[in-house]
């Protein structure tokens, strides 16, 4: 019986962070797969992590000590990819000086993980499919069919069901791929895994940038595990190192975590637990609507200020031997006439309408911005500092209350 390899010591080897079922159950279809010699697709969106798997079929099959070539399909231009893929005779074409061995010729005996599968042209599928049925190619300028022994890998983010139906992927070359399937989880279904991935992720950035670890406050925490994360465990890791780099306080709390997570357009977002999603929502909401209360505080502090100094002064002068003429003229003095500017533009903001009973919660949020937006002549950074909200979040209220198209700011 052939020994298979603990999944914890997989993990540990190939430093792969998590203990989700759905990621699990992957790693455990790559060791059980990998003494068979069948090829084998590997499937999930971009940054999911499908470039460990082949690594581990590879090193857990008969074939770990031959080489272990790795192919970015999309990376190498249409015109030369044939080249890269089976090699050529020298004179094939312009600036073919000498032969060369293509992969399959250097990799014969191991394992090719071919990425981005999808993105291969026609033409090179149809002697793809060739080595997959029989293991035989013709080098590039050459008569000569080669043999060669490889175990192929591949692995996409393509909905490939689809691109068969378009017919962009011959659908005989994709049973021929997808004998075994493997299909890696998106990491907003792998809620649990996320604080894990961060925790290792800042320790990694602690040690190579030699300062000390960020940590998240109870609310970023809640908010870095209800974001959808579209670039899933590569984007998790970017948006950590940036934060390691960029803050100086090493808490983080949540109003900061969110200004590094860019906003998506909602149609184009997959869809995540609604509760999550509710509750996230809901929080932001709680917090606009504080910043009004404080907001409505500082100007009645304002207004109470500027009373008491209209009366100080109109005192003064009463006693003065011009009497009613320096009243009558006060408007028109410098001190008066800046103070009387700024009240009057905290008043086009007309908090008192958060008041109103009958105004739902969305309805004050929006006449808050709108007013915001007039008073500051449509500049949306003074107006997101004004709100104490960020320019993103400024940006995609908007958007939401449709207030681009109701007045051009």
């Amino acid at each position: 019986m052939n020994y298979q390899p603990d999944i914890n010591i997989i993990k540990q080897r190939f430093n792969i962070i998590g203990n989700s079922p759905s990621l699990i159950r992957a790693i455990s279809r790559a060791i059980q797969v990998a003494r068979f010699d069948i090829s084998v697709l590997i499937t999930g969106e971009s940054g999911t992590g499908k470039e460990f798997f082949p690594k581990i079929i590879h090193e857990c099959s008969a074939r770990k000590h031959k080489k272990y070539i790795a192919v970015n399909c999309g990376a190498i231009p249409e015109g030369t990819i044939d080249s890269e893929l089976f090699g050529h005779e020298k004179g094939a074409f312009t600036g073919a000086l000498t032969d060369r061995k293509g992969y399959f010729e250097e990799g014969d005996g191991g394992t090719i993980f071919l990425d981005e599968i999808g993105e291969l042209p026609l033409t090179t599928q149809a002697r793809l499919l060739r080595i997959l049925e029989n293991g035989e190619y013709i080098k590039v300028g050459s008569s000569i069919v080669q043999k060669t022994d490889v175990r192929i890998v591949a692995a996409t983010n393509m909905n490939m069901t689809k691109a068969v139906q378009e017919g962009k992927f011959r659908e005989d070359l994709f049973y021929r791929l997808n004998t075994i399937h493997i299909e890696l989880p998106p990491l907003r279904n792998r809620v649990d895994d996320i604080l894990l991935l961060f925790r290792k992720f800042c320790a990694d950035f602690a040690e190579e940038y030699k300062m000390p670890t960020i940590t998240l406050s109870p609310e970023a925490k809640k908010l870095l595990t209800s974001y959808r994360w579209p670039g899933n465990i590569r984007q998790l890791r970017n948006i950590t190192e940036q934060i390691s780099i960029l803050e100086l306080t090493r808490e983080i709390s949540a109003e900061v975590l969110q200004s590094y997570l860019p906003v998506y357009d909602e149609p184009n977002l997959p869809a995540i637990n609604k509760k999550e999603g509710n509750s996230f929502i809901d929080g932001e909401r709680e917090m606009l609507y504080k910043i009004i209360l404080e907001m409505r505080k500082e100007i009645n502090d304002i207004k109470s200020q500027l009373d008491n100094s209209k009366r100080n002064i109109l005192h003064n002068l009463s006693q003065n031997d011009f009497g009613n003429n320096i009243a009558e003229d006060i408007s028109h003095t410098p001190y008066i006439e800046s103070h009387k500017d700024s009240y009057d533009n905290f008043e086009t903001i007309n908090i008192e309408s958060i008041e109103d009973s009958s105004m739902s919660l969305e309805e004050a949020e929006r006449e808050i911005i709108k007013k915001s937006l007039e008073k500051n002549n449509g500049k949306r950074k003074k107006c997101a500092e004004e709100l104490k909200i960020s320019e993103r979040t400024l940006y995609r209220k908007i958007k939401e209350y449709n207030l681009d198209n109701e007045k051009e700011f």
